[in-house]
């Protein structure tokens, strides 16, 4: 049955004032006190309450804020918030966002998809608000460090009708039911897309889950990305008022900016950035224990003597390493091109064009291609290099990397990105104009 979420104590932090010297350590303790209890937590498979309480005290929610809306002067926007933001949101950019999703996935992949699919709903307002700048309260709920949950995506048709906003008194009725891949049970708000019932056009909007008629069903239960908050919402006339309403988008996708198209590419990009770390994390992790344990011997080989030296010194294993950490560099090498080009074309803001757009697009669908095939490779052989460190019952436990890799991984299809590749770098087609993920 839905229940209602607990009531989280902790409040939000700000962050303190960007600083590219700063985030790196402020990230790498959190990840290093996230990675401390990793096992313990995955096993448990709680809502992760405590993981987000370790998020706002670091003031990580608040990094990516957005800069002033568009259309409106930095002074004008430092004004309608009291000057807290600055007029420039005060965050920090997409690279340094990257950094810290990849960083925290390392140490837990569903604490690095939390954060990431929160920074993707931390910029509704910029992309899908209209261009005068107009956004509701998204901007003070961002900057105030509110983690947000839920997602702007447009439902599957076979799975329902989604959620509905009814034309109400000052504002809105929302109803309907969805399902949500993070942040459901501990986010301080969430975004939603909803159809309007009056014009047919998706609105985006921002509800508090406090409300008595939104009831949140979890599920944790998961073969991996356990502690993401994922699960099922309820919501039965919830008010949403008309400053709560973010943005929206016409019933025809063809209609939609290319700017507002990026919203997809930007939570395809991030998820690609949590499967990365994963990997990296996987790898990291499996060094340390082949390290330490020494390999069974070779009579066969011909530098047998090395393994009494150095029991990493295995050539077979220093192979299989070589060709992982290869991998894991390969992969970077192409998230980082995606992410320069992301970043590009939101700055470039709406007077960005389709064959930009399309570029960007290519970009991103390479980077989700190699990073899903890199992580399943890596978390799957590094269970063959450290044999026994899987077990259940003591030792590393490094299978919850494999269990998180194919869970997030399977979610797309990397040999649709690589059609969709290989079709413009042969014909010069753009990828599909599709504002869905």
């Amino acid at each position: 049955m839905p229940t209602k979420p607990v009531v989280r104590t902790a409040a939000p932090r700000r962050p303190p004032a960007v600083d590219d010297a700063l985030w790196p350590r402020v990230t790498r303790e959190v990840a290093d006190d996230l990675a401390a209890d990793a096992i313990a937590r995955d096993r448990a498979g709680k809502p992760p309450y405590d993981e987000v309480a370790r998020l706002r005290e670091a003031g990580l929610p608040a990094l990516l804020t957005p800069p002033a809306p568009l259309g409106r002067s930095r002074t004008a926007a430092a004004a309608s918030d009291g000057g807290r933001s600055g007029g420039n949101g005060g965050g920090a950019d997409w690279r340094t966002a990257a950094a810290v999703i990849r960083e925290i996935a390392a140490a837990d992949g569903s604490i690095g998809e939390l954060i990431a699919r929160h920074y993707v709903l931390s910029w509704s307002g910029r992309l899908f608000g209209m261009p005068d700048g107009t956004s509701g309260d998204e901007p003070l709920a961002v900057a105030d460090g509110r983690l947000l949950g839920g997602g702007t995506d447009l439902p599957d048709p076979e799975s329902g009708p989604g959620l509905t906003l009814s034309p109400a008194d000052s504002g809105y009725l929302l109803n309907g039911r969805r399902s949500f891949a993070a942040g459901v049970t501990v986010a301080d708000r969430l975004v939603v897309g909803a159809a309007s019932t009056h014009t047919g056009e998706l609105l985006i909007a921002l509800v508090d889950p406090a409300h008595p008629g939104v009831l949140a069903d979890t599920d944790n239960d998961r073969l991996g990305q356990r502690l993401t908050g994922a699960g099922s919402v309820d919501f039965d006339n919830v008010p949403v008022g008309a400053g709560h309403i973010l943005g929206a988008m016409p019933r025809d996708e063809h209609a939609v900016s290319a700017f507002t198209a990026l919203a997809p590419l930007a939570l395809r990009l991030v998820l690609s950035q949590v499967a990365l770390g994963i990997a990296e994390g996987a790898l990291a992790e499996a060094r340390d224990v082949s390290r330490a344990v020494p390999p069974a011997p070779r009579p066969e080989a011909p530098d047998t003597t090395t393994y009494a030296v150095r029991p990493s010194g295995d050539p077979y294993l220093l192979l299989a390493y070589g060709e992982l950490a290869t991998a894991a560099h390969t992969a970077a090498a192409v998230v980082e091109r995606a992410t320069d080009a992301l970043e590009q074309g939101l700055l470039t803001g709406r007077d960005l064009g389709m064959d930009e757009r399309a570029e960007i697009a290519v970009r991103v669908a390479a980077a989700e291609a190699v990073t899903s095939r890199s992580a399943v490779d890596i978390t799957t052989r590094i269970l063959e290099l450290t044999q026994a460190a899987t077990s259940f019952e003591g030792g590393a436990s490094l299978d919850r990397f494999w269990r998180n890799a194919r869970a997030l991984t399977a979610r797309s299809s990397p040999t649709h990105r690589l059609r969709d590749i290989g079709d413009h770098y042969l014909n010069g087609t753009h990828p599909p104009f599709t504002v869905r993920s």
